[in-house]
């Protein structure tokens, strides 16, 4: 499969970027230009801009774009020396400080980090000039025209490289495909997610909150997400207990020389809070679960015969991420991961990985998100981030193929993606607007094992070091939640669903009756509540549709009369009536069965 980095698209989105940058500075001569990269799904430019825009300004640069691109100026590429860049940046301060990034190494044209020396070269079509090592298309006669857009996204302030204490820019968004009917896909597509976005839903279906009173990226689960982050973790356990895993439970905190052992400080230094100096001694907030359960296999001695050991925590981490950067549920600083490390023999390592991959296989058919595919992570031979043995390495991404290849997975190798400590396997899903998310993933280590010198005692009575293997199917319960609610649009099946049905009396009279089919309901282990309020029956049945509960069920005299309810679902599809224990029997069935239908025959 064809990286996004080398596809035609790609260098059609980054020319797009290029040319939108020079339709802006012919409309503000005197704005600062920062960085235009492309992006997943397009591009965007960041500028220092004199004022902020307005739908006619972009609307203009959008028309002077196409007019660029209609006049069929060749992308010219040309290797300088940083005195010369400064030269044709001068009076742009952001460029020059890229400039002296790119001169001492250690910065791409984007600020990111990089290794080794980074040539300089500059990118020009027409009259504008960009510090940039492309790639670009040849002409911007391939981009097409009428298939692009800066006007259906909001401009956005972004601080300069991320960081808060720095120039607030103006970040102009682009999108660019190569047919006008990709365009108009892409562009249907976005109208849909705003209807889905989870930010949105989750207030509208009083899900969870984040209030900076406690603290932005941080949130709080209201009852209704609990249920469903409940339901959630569930079956998770259920799954764990089927595939043999013990759960264990470790603190919030840990002393800084455990993550100095593990190697993770100062490696992730820059992403985790400050440490708390306690009794002379320094500690962090936990930022990732691996260590502590390292310590757990530690406490013990084991035989080849306790082994495979796979220990599983639904353990709360914490990172820091940069105020810019948050965003609702899928950037937090404070969230729980389904994790769990499996300590194995090298003998056991093919088979246990793919034990894992299939369990991670069966969370997505699950949740109705089987379009997916496979990403091996390997280590970059060109970078030093990377610790242990190159060899071991080798080692362990072969195992990783082999199991892909064993069951049949569609996947790609790529390097760079790999973790600091070994190779992985991340799933990438594609959800029903066909936006691609980095869910399950699993990854192969011989070098935490090693750092904390774990050992079982093998068949020959010797010591031996075990593999381990890091796991998390959801990764981010919180991330996994903000997907899902945008996946089934808030309206979760019946299993997940906060309150799986709404007993509406027709009036007060039957409100006796309601509840004691809530009784009957609850006893079963199902979530039901009845709407005793005052308003019209046409009224509740609209709030529960708009609170995407499954069922409604209207309770009349005929239907206390014949032991009955009169069952519409969420949809509008009004079933009639149905006896109660047969409503009962049939709900129970779906909630077991974690069904996506709200009716057996289209389980």
């Amino acid at each position: 499969m064809e990286r996004y980095q080398d596809s035609k698209l790609y260098r059609i989105r980054h020319s797009a970027a290029h040319v939108m940058a020079q339709a802006v500075l012919e409309k503000f001569p005197d704005a600062g230009i920062a960085i235009g990269p492309p992006i997943e799904d397009g591009f965007y430019y960041d500028f220092d801009l004199p004022r902020p825009l307005t739908a006619e300004d972009l609307q203009a640069i959008e028309k002077r774009m196409r007019e660029i691109i209609a006049e069929g100026h060749e992308f010219k590429r040309t290797e300088v020396s940083a005195d010369a860049a400064r030269k044709v940046f001068a009076g742009q301060k952001y460029k020059q400080e890229l400039i002296d990034g790119l001169e001492q190494g250690g910065r791409d044209e984007y600020g990111n980090p990089v290794e080794g020396p980074v040539t300089i070269t500059t990118y020009r079509q027409d009259k504008f000039e960009d510090l940039c090592r492309g790639p670009h298309v040849a002409n911007t006669r391939e981009i097409n025209p009428a298939a692009i857009s800066i006007t259906f996204r909001e401009p956005a302030g972004a601080y300069w490289r991320g960081d808060e204490k720095r120039e607030m820019l103006t970040r102009i968004y682009g999108t660019a495909w190569e047919t006008a009917e990709q365009l108009e896909e892409y562009l249907n597509l976005l109208e849909e997610a705003k209807k889905r976005d989870h930010r949105v839903l989750g207030q509208k279906l009083n899900l969870f909150l984040i209030d900076p009173l406690v603290g932005k990226g941080l949130v709080l689960w209201k009852p209704k997400g609990a249920l469903v982050r409940e339901a959630l973790t569930d079956f998770m356990r259920e799954a764990q207990r089927e595939a043999g895993y013990w759960p264990v439970v470790t603190p919030n905190i840990g002393n800084i020389e455990l993550y100095k052992t593990s190697g993770h400080y100062p490696y992730y230094k820059d992403s985790q809070f400050p440490p708390v100096e306690v009794d002379e001694e320094q500690f962090l907030i936990k930022p990732m679960n691996c260590p502590h359960h390292c310590m757990i296999y530690k406490s013990e001695m084991h035989s080849y015969r306790d082994l495979p050991l796979r220990l599983a925590e639904f353990g709360t981490v914490y990172r820091y991420e940069k105020s810019g950067e948050l965003s609702g549920l899928t950037r937090v600083r404070g969230f729980t991961q389904d994790d769990a490390h499996l300590f194995v023999t090298p003998e056991q390592l093919l088979e246990e990985f793919i034990g894992v991959a299939d369990l991670i296989k069966r969370v997505f058919g699950t949740l109705g998100m089987a379009d997916f595919r496979a990403r091996v992570g390997k280590r970059d031979p060109n970078s030093d981030k990377y610790v242990g043995d190159p060899a071991v390495w080798e080692v362990a991404t072969q195992a990783i193929i082999d199991a892909c290849q064993r069951m049949g997975l569609n996947y790609t190798v790529e390097e760079g993606e790999a973790a600091f400590y070994g190779p992985k396997l991340d799933f990438i899903v594609r959800d029903v607007l066909k936006r691609e998310w980095q869910l399950g993933t699993v990854q192969v280590d011989y070098n935490l094992p090693e750092r904390f010198e774990l050992e079982y005692i093998g068949q020959d009575g010797q010591p031996h070091r075990p593999v381990m293997i890091h796991r998390a199917p959801f990764g981010s319960l919180e991330r996994f939640m903000g997907i899902l609610i945008e996946h089934f649009a808030g309206a979760f099946p019946a299993w997940l669903s906060p309150v799986q049905v709404m007993l509406i009396p027709v009036a007060d009279r039957h409100v006796a009756y309601a509840q004691e089919v809530v009784r009957k309901l609850k006893a079963r282990g199902l979530r039901a509540e009845v709407d005793d309020s005052t308003n019209r029956m046409g009224n509740k049945i609209r709030l529960a549709q708009e609170q995407k509960v499954p069922y409604m069920l209207v309770v009349g005299d005929r239907d206390i009369e014949a032991g009955a309810v009169s069952v519409r679902l969420r949809t509008g599809e009004d079933l009639g009536a149905m006896a109660v224990d047969s409503f009962v029997d049939m709900l129970e069935g779906l909630v077991k069965a974690r069904s996506l239908s709200l009716l057996p025959d289209k389980a």
